[in-house]
């Protein structure tokens, strides 16, 4: 891993080898089928979603799934084959005035539906206690539109207007990382409407560029280094790894839960008085924050108000 920080390109031929090692374990005996496939949950699935790297965190999972828990896997996997034709006819009958639409507004596009991973299916049951039949989005209506960067932001909120003509949204459930993308790079507007047979149905609403981001990660991101900096977040990113790897008195085991705790982080957007917008670890404190800043003020920082309330420096953000 000591490589990692010396050049990007080791990342995706390690997550290329693991991933063919997984579409090849059937030939391993089961103790190191377990192994491996423990490894790639810990590891290597982690770091392909921390990397922006969707299609492949997903296959991994899902191969992981397959030997660590294989009645599960095969019985959520029949289950997708038996209803698979009565979801193609309700995305057909859902996307039909979407479609209408956004040709006559001169939209280029691309509409299709995607099944959730079967380990992100699995990981819904077993958070929400609920069997495979009260899952309801199973799958996603993903809509891509072929659109100048200069305008894709402002044709993606086209697009989700169009949407909720027809659709009544959940605005709980609105979804904007568009305007602040996720730390993987991730862009797109997510929204969830009611569909005609009253379930909620998730809308996932990004032009070409989005997709081949969400779908690549940072591979992609390279493509339009011209337009968009992204560089120094990963080379941040991996400084840090770099420094987890090199400290003197860390053990295997503690490692593995820095490294975890890393992969698995969820951020937070914390705004200042003036509106500037600062990226924090969630259940961060105001000390955090205020560090962030400047070390200046996070060094003589006694309290803080948030949301009009006074509030002690150890108070987390949410």
């Amino acid at each position: 891993m000591l490589t990692l920080s010396d050049d990007v390109r080791v990342i995706l031929i390690k997550l290329a080898d693991r991933l063919h090692n997984m579409r090849t374990l059937d030939a391993l005996p089961v103790e190191k089928q377990l192994k491996i496939s423990s490894e790639t949950i810990i590891l290597y699935s982690p770091l392909a979603h921390r990397l922006g790297l969707h299609a492949i965190k997903s296959e991994l999972e899902d191969l992981a799934l397959k030997y660590t828990e294989p009645d599960v896997y095969e019985s959520l996997t029949g289950k997708l084959r038996s209803s698979a034709r009565e979801r193609s006819r309700f995305v057909s009958k859902f996307i039909h005035p979407i479609r209408k639409d956004l040709i006559q507004q001169g939209f280029k596009f691309n509409i299709k539906a995607r099944e959730k991973s079967i380990a992100a299916i699995w990981q819904k049951m077993k958070k929400k206690e609920v069997p495979f039949e009260e899952i309801y989005d199973i799958f996603a209506i993903r809509i891509v539109i072929d659109t100048m960067i200069e305008s894709e932001k402002s044709d993606c909120w086209k697009v989700y207007s169009i949407v909720t003509d027809h659709y009544l949204p959940n605005m709980d459930r609105l979804r904007d990382w568009i305007s602040i993308p996720k730390a993987n790079g991730y862009e797109a507007l997510h929204t969830t409407v009611m569909g005609h047979t009253g379930h909620w149905v998730e809308i996932q609403i990004r032009s070409k560029r989005m997709d081949e981001v969400a779908e690549r990660g940072y591979a992609a991101h390279w493509k339009y280094k011209e337009s968009f900096n992204i560089s120094s977040k990963l080379d941040n990113w991996l400084d840090r790894i770099k420094e987890m790897i090199e400290s003197p008195d860390a053990d295997a085991i503690s490692f593995i839960d820095d490294v975890k705790g890393f992969f698995f982080l969820d951020e937070i957007s914390v705004f200042t008085p003036s509106g500037e917008m600062r990226i924090l670890p969630a259940n961060s404190t105001v000390l955090d924050f205020a560090y962030a800043i400047h070390s200046e003020l996070g060094n003589n920082c006694i309290g803080a108000k948030v949301d009009k309330k006074l509030l002690p420096i150890n108070h987390p953000n949410r």
